[in-house]
């Protein structure tokens, strides 16, 4: 009875620790993952410089975009820019770190009618704005400025993470991740200063940087969720607004996403 009982244990603690072992994360494996994001921006200082205008408006404030959910805008593999989103593909180079390459598509819309403060000059624009500004208080209206990252606030970047094990029961198990990364910003801005057409197509504007942290539940051997809270900063200071190249808008400010991601992971090259 006492060699059985043996046995059963011997067998139990293997049957443990292959399922323990059958679903870490291991160096050599790759994973991808797509899912979806709210944003919140830090108020910025906007410098638009043309021509004819040098100014600068002061402690803007901005929000999100979020798409209502609906099947055919989440779901619909045509339509999978429009929501903001989160897209990434990793490869783990040790057993506890990842190096990925992703793009974060938020979305930036300058608050409409608000009081901002305003420095510089505009000046044969032909509208009723022309004039010198000394730091005074300024009304924004459409027909003065309409300034949006929609299509979106394209953050493309490079990130190291670290994935801890902090759990595991039969096929499932959760991990922290934490990271930091950094890229390159290549909005698509939707500006209308000045009655100006707008520049409707990507462009190179700056740069950014952040950190990562979140929690991810493994399921089985491939497939996992993964909420996570980023927070970093940007600074684009070459942003084109109109058709004109000499058009540009100038602003730095932080950022912060809260996501929800899924996705899939394999070693490709198994031993």
């Amino acid at each position: 009875m006492k060699n059985l009982l043996l046995v059963f244990l011997m067998v139990g603690s293997s049957v443990v620790a292959q399922d323990y072992t059958k679903y870490l994360s291991k160096k050599g494996e790759f994973y991808v993952f797509w899912g979806w994001n709210r944003s919140m921006y830090s108020n910025s200082d906007i410098h638009f410089k043309g021509d004819n205008y040098d100014f600068t408006l002061y402690n803007v404030r901005a929000s999100d975009r979020q798409t209502p959910f609906n099947f055919n805008d989440y779901f619909n593999l045509t339509r999978f820019s429009i929501p903001q989103y989160n897209g990434r593909i990793g490869y783990f180079i040790s057993d506890k770190y990842s190096l990925s390459f992703g793009s974060d598509h938020m979305k930036y819309v300058m608050d409409s009618v608000q009081t901002v403060r305003i420095k510089g000059y505009i000046e044969n624009s032909g509208t009723d704005y022309d004039g010198t500004y000394n730091d005074e208080e300024i009304e924004i209206y459409p027909d003065f400025l309409e300034f949006e990252h929609t299509d979106g606030l394209n953050y493309l970047n490079i990130e190291c993470r670290r994935h801890d094990r902090i759990s595991t029961r039969s096929i499932l198990s959760l991990n922290t991740v934490v990271g930091a990364g950094a890229g390159m910003l290549v909005p698509r801005t939707n500006a209308t200063l000045l009655d100006h057409k707008r520049h409707d197509d990507f462009h190179l504007a700056g740069y950014g940087f952040g950190f990562v942290g979140g929690l991810q539940l493994n399921i089985g051997a491939h497939f996992f969720i993964l909420g996570q809270a980023k927070a970093g900063f940007i600074h684009m200071p070459d942003i084109r607004t109109t058709q004109y190249e000499s058009d540009k808008a100038c602003q730095q400010f932080y950022f912060g996403q809260a996501n929800i991601v899924f996705g899939y992971r394999r070693n490709l090259f198994p031993e």
